[in-house]
């Protein structure tokens, strides 16, 4: 039986860009596939003598009604994995403008903006329905790739996949997080000049921010948290799991406590990846 990925998300989010990566690990790819195709393409790759063993559709225009066809997949008994790529109306707007495209949408909204948010009002139960919501606002290729390999490049199985994501709050909440923590009434680091220049990857940094009553205490009352946590998200059936730390600017202490929570999840077996978004601004 083939392993089926669809993906999804805002028109100018990076979809082909997606699809381009996963065929470039060997995946079959269908680009711009009408959603109701989605189930034929799937029957036809599972059926003996196929030598499709990784499927990646990506859904065309009808997107909106991708989760009635998902349904009907999944209620066949295949295995599919719905990739919801989005990012801000901001960022699709630099987009639209530098490529000069059209909107798929532009003959049903007064404008572009009004467009990119008639499509995300259209789409919002395909995103609070997916697998893994990938917030490409900040991503360039090489990093969207870097996300999907980490997601797709060996065989999955059934075991929850935890991203830990650090970043600061005044350069907006990333789209793509399940779980946010906001870390703001901890020491701030920022204000000790020789602290400063530094991250929270420094351990200097990871000291003044965890060497504390308040941090330490946090850091054990929100890992046991998500030591109960966890587990249930894995038992209803998600594949993927962002917990999002925040601070002001996304250097310090939310860097320094993503590194400590993900050590953490990872003595227990438990697959994670952390990624930094702000760290470098």
């Amino acid at each position: 039986m083939a392993e089926s990925v669809l993906i999804t998300g805002l028109s100018g989010a990076g979809r082909s860009a997606a699809a381009d990566v996963l065929e470039d690990l060997g995946w079959y790819v269908v680009d711009n596939l009408p959603t109701t195709l989605i189930n034929t393409i799937i029957d036809l790759a599972a059926k003996p003598g196929s030598d499709i063993g990784r499927l990646a559709l990506v859904a065309g225009r009808r997107h909106d009604e991708l989760l009635r066809h998902v349904g009907e997949v999944r209620a066949s008994g295949h295995q599919a994995t719905v990739v919801f790529l989005d990012a801000s109306t901001a960022e699709l707007v630099r987009r639209y403008d530098a490529t000069r495209r059209r909107h798929p949408l532009a003959d049903q909204a007064d404008g572009l903006v009004e467009s990119i948010q008639l499509e995300r009002e259209q789409l919002d139960p395909a995103r609070a329905a997916a697998d893994l919501v990938i917030d490409t606002t900040d991503l360039n290729v090489h990093q969207l790739k870097e996300r999907l390999v980490s997601a797709f490049a060996e065989s999955s199985d059934s075991r929850l996949q935890v991203s830990v994501e650090s970043f600061g709050f005044k350069h907006g909440l990333p789209l793509d997080a399940d779980l946010v923590m906001d870390v703001r009434f901890l020491p701030n680091p920022h204000w000790q000049p020789d602290l400063r220049p530094l991250t929270g990857h420094d351990p200097k940094v990871r000291d003044y921010v965890l060497e504390t009553a308040t941090g330490s205490d946090f850091v054990d009352r929100f890992d046991d948290l998500l030591s109960s946590l966890l587990p249930q998200y894995e038992n209803e059936g998600r594949a993927y799991l962002t917990v999002a730390i925040g601070c002001t600017g996304g250097r310090h202490r939310s860097v320094a406590i993503a590194e400590e929570l993900a050590g953490r999840i990872r003595d227990r077996g438990v697959a994670v990846r952390v990624i930094h978004r702000d760290v470098s601004r």
